[in-house]
């Protein structure tokens, strides 16, 4: 019966979706009016760029904008999409909506650039050195300069790559652009998305054809058939036994991509070399005069380091900017783009209606006020979701004020708070890359980026014997862990010389917890070892992400590393978990551990076996406020 009605919600859920855009679109033909342009940038590259201006001319509108590597479909006059904007609701307040394709992509002129370099300073007379920041200079001074009815003031917003071009543009922005809302913006390649400190997300494998090939001017996707080679390589249903078939990564580069730019570009540089370093817009974000509202998703996937350090570097170089403001909700990749109703990341549920109270009271206030002028929402510093407790809270400092909570580790797998493990105990596993760790409990097929394991439960990979579980006792009262997480590793290695460290927070429920209303029927959450945090580290990159180097087998080497923030209280009655391993597959790509220079050259018989040590001395802390910049290793900015 259960199973009937969640099948029965789900085809209602979606006949109500295909008549709520029906309806929009109605309303936007009624509404406003479409106009297509051929922008023309300084170098003379023309961009495409479709316009829907209100019917109502009796009043001048500011304009909101997006610029977008993923088309601004529907192309063509009279053809209309079932949204404007980034809410249902700015929709009908009254905006000119701006769509632009970025140079290379879809309708406009010129070549694609993944994470196109800033070139610091925008000077307009200069016709060669461009880059998303001049590009978007220049369509916002023709856009105020040549659409009837506009008020002078622009906005722009983008979820994931248009999160990025809306970064990109917050330095040497035209004094027209007054807010800005970078939303799971990519803040860095070699951090976000394709790679997490220096691990190569295999996971990605799917994504390729649509970044790493040149067009023409088309409305057509280049990509479709880009697809065949990988699907060739086996069924595609089990992506653990699909991306195992493949084999190391240069079979990729051999049979499957070998004509992608962006795949040998990603293969050519696995270092963080100039390459990597130039396309990062973390280092640039500087004279940010205006107000900027960064938004992320506490269980993004793909983009959880660029929210946090575009916000953090925003605060850090502009202290005279007042209107920085930061928003992380219980989200996967843009989830709150959308109202689902009830808000659920994999198998957990954390509220309902969510996305409809971000855009009400966050989203649209802001908008509304910086280029309208509407009353001041006061948003606090940091509007973020404290994912235990379920309930926004509000921050006038990210991170906050709080003593450090250490984890260290000691026998019998316990886990200690604010106590220090002995130094000399050690704990070991065999990593072996021939049979990774799972990064999933369930299998699934292969998709073309990975989400639902961010709240995945682990109870599959702590019954395995290379990975380390160490719990605390039963929460007698609650505990809150906010702000930066940051493992402070001691390792020893025998018989290999490199390793990737894989380290996970986990909230493990109640062993008489019962399933709430909307848990899935196949789940048990009674004993569920909810993923609050994870991350991954590459240990050949523990000194400087440009020069990597093998470990020495049988010498204590430290292993420090970021796990990204967070905002989680583990409630009483329930316990905290850290696992510890060093495969996390299809997630992360297969390190060989016998060290090679580049690991995307790897053959089959250079992937060994070999032991892990995590001695006494390390521990995971929180709250230190020491922030990113002193907790990586070397990192140019």
């Amino acid at each position: 019966m259960k199973q009937f009605l969640l099948i029965a919600l789900v085809v209602l859920s979606s006949a109500f979706a295909k008549a709520q855009s029906s309806s929009n679109q109605e309303y936007i033909k009624d509404n406003y009016t479409k106009t297509i342009h051929q922008i023309e940038m300084r170098d003379g590259v023309k961009l495409y760029t479709q316009v829907y201006s209100p019917k109502d001319t009796t009043q001048k509108y500011p304009i909101m904008m997006q610029r977008t590597c993923y088309s601004v479909r529907p192309y063509g006059e009279g053809k209309y999409p079932s949204r404007l904007g980034p809410n249902e609701l700015l929709m009908k307040e009254g905006y000119i909506f701006v769509y632009q394709d970025v140079r290379g992509r879809w309708m406009s002129e010129g070549d694609f650039d993944n994470m196109r370099p800033n070139i610091p300073g925008n000077d307009i007379n200069n016709k060669k050195d461009i880059d998303e920041s001049s590009d978007t200079y220049d369509t916002v001074d023709w856009l105020i300069k040549n659409l009837p009815n506009n008020n002078g003031k622009v906005g722009q917003w983008g979820i994931s790559y248009p999160g990025f071009y809306t970064a990109a543009a917050l330095p040497d922005a035209h004094p027209a652009l007054v807010a800005s809302s970078p939303q799971a913006p990519i803040g860095d390649f070699f951090f976000d998305d394709f790679h997490h400190m220096g691990a190569t997300l295999q996971s990605y494998i799917f994504a390729y054809p649509v970044f790493g090939h040149q067009t023409e001017p088309t409305t057509e996707s280049w990509y479709n058939d880009k697809w065949d080679k990988l699907r060739a390589a086996g069924s595609m249903n089990d992506s653990y036994a699909f991306n195992m078939g493949i084999g190391p990564l240069k079979n990729v580069t051999e049979n499957i991509y070998p004509d992608n730019f962006f795949w040998k570009d990603v293969a050519s540089h696995p270092n963080y070399d100039e390459f990597w370093q130039k396309r990062s817009i973390i280092p640039h974000l500087n004279n940010v005069d205006h107000a900027v509202m960064t938004v992320g998703g506490w269980f993004d996937a793909e983009d959880l380091y660029g929210p946090l350090n575009i916000y953090k570097n925003v605060e850090r170089n502009n202290p005279n900017n007042k209107n920085n403001t930061i928003v992380m909700g219980p989200w996967s990749h843009g989830n709150w783009a959308r109202e689902p109703g009830h808000q659920m990341v994999n198998h957990i549920h954390f509220g309902d209606s969510l996305s409809t109270f971000y855009h009400r009271e966050i989203e649209t206030p802001f908008f509304e006020h910086h280029l309208k002028g509407e009353k001041n929402p006061v948003l606090p510093e940091a509007y973020m979701f404290d994912t235990g407790l379920k309930q926004w809270e509000k921050f006038m400092q990210w991170p906050p004020q709080q003593d450090e909570i250490v984890f260290s580790f000691g026998k019998n797998g316990e886990l200690l708070i604010n106590k220090k493990g002995d130094k000399k105990d050690s704990f070991s596993y065999m990593s072996d890359p021939s049979k990774p760790v799972p990064f999933r409990s369930e299998i699934t097929p292969v998709t073309f980026t990975p989400r639902a394991y961010m709240t995945d439960d682990q109870r599959h990979a702590s019954r395995r014997p290379d990975v380390l579980t160490f719990q605390t006792g039963v929460l007698t009262e609650d505990m809150t862990l906010a702000g930066e997480i940051q493992a402070n590793l001691e390792v020893i290695l025998k018989g290999i010389t490199d390793a990737d460290f894989i380290v996970k927070v986990i909230d493990v429920y109640p062993d008489d917890l019962k399933n709430e209303e909307h848990t899935p029927e196949h789940v048990t959450l009674a004993g569920y070892q909810q993923l609050v945090r994870a991350e991954t580290f590459r240990g050949r990159f523990r000194n400087d992400f440009s020069k990597p180097e093998p470990f020495k087998e049988g010498k204590k080497t430290r292993v420090n590393f970021p796990l990204q923030d967070v905002l989680h209280t583990f409630k009483k009655g329930h316990r905290v978990m850290i696992q510890i391993h060093s495969t996390w597959f299809p997630y992360i790509d297969r390190n060989p551990q016998k060290y090679i220079d580049n690991i995307f050259e790897a053959t089959e018989s250079d992937f060994t076996t070999g032991q892990v040590t995590i001695t006494g001395a390390s521990s995971i802390s929180v709250g230190d406020n020491n922030g990113i910049e002193k907790q990586l290793p070397k990192l140019k900015q």
